[in-house]
């Protein structure tokens, strides 16, 4: 949030024309930043994000990530996973930007509901009217070994989506 603020301050964007793009932990970073500082930006790109922080270590690779962000049985690191839990600190009630989530229906890494439970939340949670949109790739998963004919029918749509938000036709 400091780049786009930075960014905003001195005059190289507005809010209105500022997407912020980030996946796997990135998408992580995109779930923090649209919760914490909603009115940043006016469009959210994040693919294959972990979004429910406690409940991400009972996935079946679950494990893998307690050596990088904790345990929900430590109550210490319970606390800081529920505070740096994009999920567990969306505001209902609240305009929240555009945003486009996507995710492989194969992800071995995230588990696909990370995003489809955050589209839920942030849908229902919205009052800005603006798109929350989910996209899921039946033939993908984590990034690693996606067929070109994917990687370009998702830029394809992500670009799209960018464009449509930013009002940059």
């Amino acid at each position: 949030s400091g780049c786009a603020k930075w960014l905003i301050e001195n005059k190289y964007t507005s809010t209105s024309r500022l997407c912020i793009k980030g996946g796997s932990n990135g998408g992580l970073l995109m779930g923090a930043t649209f919760t914490q500082h909603p009115a940043l930006v006016a469009a959210c790109v994040s693919y294959v994000g972990i979004y429910d922080m406690l409940t991400v270590e009972l996935d079946p690779t679950g494990e893998f990530n307690i050596t990088e962000f904790g345990t929900v049985k430590n109550p210490e690191q319970f606390a800081a996973l529920r505070a740096s839990s994009p999920y567990h600190n969306v505001k209902i009630n609240s305009a929240y930007p555009s945003i486009l989530f996507l995710t492989g229906h194969h992800d071995g890494r995230v588990n696909p509901y990370q995003s489809r439970k955050m589209t839920a939340m942030m849908q229902s949670a919205s009052t800005s009217g603006k798109s929350i949109l989910p996209r899921t790739s039946a033939r993908a998963g984590h990034g690693g070994g996606t067929a070109l004919s994917d990687i370009i029918e998702r830029e394809t749509d992500t670009w799209s989506f960018i464009v449509d938000q930013l009002k940059a036709d």
